[in-house]
C-alpha cells in the first residue's frame, strides 16, 4: 500500500486541497479585517465630528455668551441644549470610542462587534435626542450643517457596514462547508459577525 503510486497521488491531492482551502479561509478572514478597517476609519471620523460639535458649543462660556465674549459686548443668542443631553452625548461618544478600540484589536470577535453595534445604536439615539430637543432662537439653522454632516457620515458608514457584512457572510459560508469545516476546526477559525 505505501509503495502504491495511487496512494501517494491521493496523499498529494489531499495535501494540495488542504493548502488551498487554508489559503482561501485565510484570505476570507483577511477580507473581513480589511472591511472592518473601512468601518473603523468612518467611525473615527464620526467621533471627531462629535468632538468638533462639542468644542464649537463652547460649554465653558456662560449661557448665551460665546467664548471670549466680554460683559460689555451684547450676548449672542444660541440654541439652548439640555446639559443632561449633551452629557449623554459625550458619554455615548466615549462608549463608542471604547467599543471601537476593543473591536479594532479583535475585529473577528463576535462579542466585540456586538458591543460596537450597540454603542453605535446608543450614539444614534442620543444624537437624535439632542437634535430634536434643541430649543431657542436659530436652533434649526445652527444644527442644519451638523445634521447634514452627520447624515453624510452615516451614509458612508452604512456602505462600509454593507461591505463588512458581505465579507463576513462569505467567510461564514466558507467555514460551514464540509471539508473546510474540518480545517476551520483544526486551526480555530470561528464564524464572525457583521455589523
Amino acid at each position: 500500500m505505501w509503495s502504491s503510486p495511487l496512494f501517494w497521488i491521493l496523499v498529494a491531492i489531499m495535501l494540495f486541497w488542504a493548502l488551498g482551502a487554508y489559503n482561501r479561509l485565510t484570505r476570507l478572514r483577511s477580507s473581513v479585517v480589511q472591511a472592518f478597517g473601512a468601518v473603523d476609519a468612518h467611525l473615527v471620523r464620526l467621533i471627531a465630528l462629535l468632538g468638533e460639535f462639542d468644542a464649537v458649543q463652547g460649554h465653558s462660556a456662560g449661557p448665551g455668551m460665546p467664548s471670549g465674549c466680554t460683559d460689555t459686548a451684547p450676548p449672542v443668542q444660541r440654541p439652548v441644549f439640555d446639559p443632561a443631553k449633551i452629557a449623554a452625548l459625550r458619554g455615548a461618544t466615549t462608549q463608542m470610542g471604547a467599543s471601537l478600540a476593543v473591536a479594532r484589536s479583535q475585529p473577528l470577535q463576535r462579542d466585540a462587534l456586538a458591543a460596537l453595534t450597540a454603542a453605535r445604536s446608543v450614539l444614534d439615539a442620543t444624537w437624535r435626542t439632542v437634535v430634536t430637543e434643541a430649543d431657542g432662537p436659530g436652533a434649526s439653522e445652527v444644527l442644519a450643517p451638523w445634521s447634514i454632516r452627520w447624515e453624510e457620515h452615516h451614509a458612508q458608514i452604512d456602505l462600509a457596514v454593507q461591505v463588512i457584512n458581505h465579507a463576513a457572510g462569505q467567510h461564514d459560508a466558507a467555514i460551514h462547508q464540509f471539508p473546510a469545516r474540518v480545517l476551520a476546526w483544526i486551526f480555530g477559525f470561528k464564524a464572525t459577525k457583521g455589523l
